[in-house]
């Protein structure tokens, strides 16, 4: 049986979640929607680019708790996350339903997955961080 106590330890597969997820958020501005995306091209630029730029940052973080896990890489992935959500009221896309859904959706579960990590290793010691995928 399942037992919630194995949510209490940070695993490595979180971390190659996070990994996933990076990667989900670059290639977001062209997954298939039904209308076609409704941005016009001088502001798709901009989203473009501050989608690349959040999947990467994403991306590296998780990275980067993959081989020495800190504290502040979660909290850096929780703000992240949390911009992401925001992004489509900020740049004004928002209107585009299927990219806002996708934005959110997957800055949210960053921003869960970050949270649970952050939960997990709030009470470790940096010597026991280290040990993180060993």
């Amino acid at each position: 049986m399942w037992d919630f106590r194995s949510l209490a330890t940070h695993r490595t597969w979180e971390d190659w979640c996070g990994m996933l997820l990076g990667v989900l958020i670059v290639l977001s501005p062209w997954f298939p929607s039904p209308a076609g995306h409704e941005v016009v091209d001088a502001e798709r630029s901009y989203v473009i680019l501050n989608t690349f730029t959040v999947g990467i940052l994403i991306f590296g973080l998780a990275q980067l708790e993959y081989v020495a896990l800190q504290r502040w890489e979660e909290v850096a992935e929780i703000v992240a996350g949390l911009w992401l959500i925001a992004s489509p009221y900020i740049f004004g896309y928002s209107d585009d339903g299927m990219l806002r859904f996708w934005h959110t959706s997957l800055g949210g579960l960053v921003v869960l997955l970050a949270a649970l990590q952050l939960w997990q290793d709030w009470g470790l010691k940096d010597e026991d961080m280290l040990k993180h995928g060993q």
